[in-house]
């Protein structure tokens, strides 16, 4: 396998998974860019769909780690079909909270005022945590706040159809965006794979996307070794001269991720 397919291989298999996707043209034609943030690695993929039938070729029916993600409906559809566990991103959360905030409609800008209070209590919390002696104690204050903010965003929506639908998210989906909560290791927000995707955005933009198939995946595969040198603390410009000399002498092309060692 390639040092591509063997990052493809590898997601399916993690804990914990980011996951964003952006737009890409080719020829005029509308394609997307799936972005799969692991640990120790990212992995593009650009595919003609933006729907859940990508995430089920990537990651398979059996997936069983947490997939960290906007609220887009493909998401919600693949952790509905396959019962995966998600963590909506609370970053999306708190912007469609400030639509309220700036809505003309004064229920609207009265409901997310008081939205974003807790929103902001439950952030200060979340980045306060060295200031609270016991797991337990930090736990509580998290779940305290967590309630005032389901109960205000359910139980006291103005009735209005921007406030229904964000109150609609914790009727179908509450323990979605709480899930960090009780998971170590999980983030609330979804930055890391916004991140690992921005530059992908940018180089969009420069280039006007791709003209062919093979242009799509060197794409794929150039995308996914910048990332994975970044996040591993590896010369980008070392591992692309090590792959090129290997090729030239018929030698494998060096992994992206270390392989085990089996001496």
């Amino acid at each position: 396998l390639s040092p591509y397919e063997q990052l493809l291989a590898l997601l399916p298999k993690e804990q914990t998974l980011n996951v964003d996707e952006t737009g890409h043209k080719e020829n005029g034609k509308r394609l997307w860019t799936w972005c799969f943030r692991a640990a120790l690695y990212t992995v593009y993929k650009i595919s003609p769909s933006r729907g859940s039938d990508v995430l089920v070729d990537v990651l398979g029916e059996e997936f069983d780690g947490v997939l960290g993600c906007d609220y887009f409906s493909a998401y919600r559809k693949f952790m509905k079909d396959f019962n995966v566990v998600v963590q909506f991103c609370l970053a999306h959360f708190i912007r469609d909270v400030k639509f309220l905030v700036e809505h003309p409609n004064p229920k609207n800008r009265q409901h997310g005022e008081l939205l974003l209070g807790h929103l902001r209590q439950l952030f200060h919390i979340i980045h306060s945590r060295d200031e609270y002696p016991t797991e337990v104690g930090f736990r509580r204050a998290l779940g305290r706040v967590r309630n005032e903010l389901v109960d205000d965003a359910i139980f006291h929506s103005p009735g209005t159809q921007e406030a229904d639908n964000l109150s609609n998210r914790f009727l179908n989906h509450f323990e979605g965006f709480f899930t960090f909560m009780t998971t170590p290791g999980i983030e609330p927000t979804n930055n890391l794979a916004e991140q690992a995707i921005r530059f992908v955005a940018i180089h969009r933009r420069m280039t006007q996307g791709t003209r062919s198939e093979a242009g799509r995946h060197w794409c794929e595969r150039i995308w996914t070794a910048v990332a994975t040198c970044e996040q591993q603390g590896r010369s980008l410009f070392e591992y692309l001269c090590e792959t090129l000399a290997n090729m030239f002498q018929s030698r494998p092309v060096p992994p992206l991720i270390p392989l085990p060692d089996t001496s």
